[in-house]
């Protein structure tokens, strides 16, 4: 019995014994070597820019609504609809407003037959001076007040000012709307240069930019192209709903025209610049928003890692604020499978 328990704690330590053993080393009974790449930090003075997103708009917008209330009668454009200078948009009900125009007329050949009278009644000393002078006084208000109904008819159809097209049509045929009312929501395109990207930028970016300034920008509708553009106007107040300040970049479009609102992302040259160090994009792990961390070797097979702040990134580098004191190289192959613990072999 006793050498039956020997026996079986015998297997049991041999047991843990390679479970340990497979714990702690490869198959081969050695600890996994990584090989890694490194390369010296460089230093760049990296010209400024500011990145930001925001949406398509046109140069000038119009609210159109008639100069009097009324019926309206015809609207003449659909949302989406492009119009021309000039062109007839809507029309109102023209009944009441006839009717008006009618009445200014019988008002003013009424006044015209009294002073007429008047003068003819003065001239036989019949009249007094202030009695011809109120029948010209009459005539005169019944005159303006022609001219008055007349300018209001001219302005119960709304005509274009200007090129461009409807945002949103505001109200219908057969409403009832008042004066000044919105009827037609309207973008100007005088030029296809009309475009603009309105975006929102923080007071440090609001105070790097100047109208005249260089950017590039990308629209979501167009992938893969993009566009030239130039700082057109910075707004001098902040948006009091969403608190950022306003820039619009002038769009250099060609032959594409966009919808408005549609989504774009600036990048605007600015006349600053930064010193910052460069690393490669593939020694950059764990970025999250403008943090980071790097990989430096200790000796020749250890590592530590290092954390960075971003400054800005493309495709192949990335530029960092922050300085790495005492650190003149960094791992930039395998980053992805490191850590402190990890054993390196440094390769060509």
């Amino acid at each position: 019995m006793k050498k039956i328990q020997v026996t079986f704690a015998a297997c049991i330590c041999l047991l843990l014994s390679c479970k340990e053993q497979h714990k702690n080393t490869n198959p081969l009974g050695e600890p996994d070597i990584i090989s890694v790449k490194i390369a010296p930090v460089s230093a760049l003075e990296v010209p400024g820019s500011i990145q930001a997103t925001g949406l398509v708009s046109t140069e000038n917008e119009a609210n159109y609504s008639f100069k009097i209330g009324g019926v309206i009668s015809r609207i003449l454009v659909e949302e989406g609809q492009f119009f021309r200078k000039g062109q007839l948009l809507a029309t109102l009900n023209s009944t009441e407003i006839s009717a008006g125009l009618a009445q200014a007329n019988l008002s003013v050949d009424k006044a015209q037959r009294d002073y007429n009278r008047a003068a003819s009644l003065y001239r036989d000393s019949v009249f007094t001076l202030e009695q011809l002078q109120n029948t010209k006084t009459a005539l005169d208000v019944a005159q303006k007040s022609k001219e008055a109904t007349a300018f209001n008819e001219r302005y119960s159809k709304i005509y274009a000012a200007s090129d461009g097209f409807v945002t949103e049509k505001v109200a219908s045929e057969g409403e009832v709307i008042g004066s000044g009312m919105p009827v037609l929501l309207t973008n100007s395109t005088q030029q296809n240069d009309s475009y603009l990207l309105k975006m929102g930028v923080t007071d440090r970016e609001w105070a790097a930019i100047q109208p005249g300034q260089m950017a590039k920008v990308i629209l979501d509708g167009y992938p893969g192209q993009t566009f030239d553009a130039i700082v057109f106007r910075k707004l001098q107040a902040a948006d009091k709903e969403i608190g950022s300040f306003q820039v619009e970049l002038k769009l250099k479009l060609g032959k594409v025209v966009p919808a408005v609102g549609m989504f774009g992302k600036a990048e605007i040259t600015t006349s600053q610049q930064e010193n910052a160090l460069v690393i490669p994009y593939s020694s950059l792990v764990e970025p999250d928003g403008d943090k980071g961390f790097v990989f430096t070797t200790i000796g020749t097979d250890k590592v530590k890692k290092i954390p960075v702040t971003i400054l800005k990134f493309d495709n192949e580098k990335v530029y960092l604020k922050n300085k790495l004191d005492g650190i003149d190289k960094i791992v930039v192959s395998n980053s992805a499978y490191l850590n402190e613990q990890s054993t390196i072999k440094i390769i060509p």
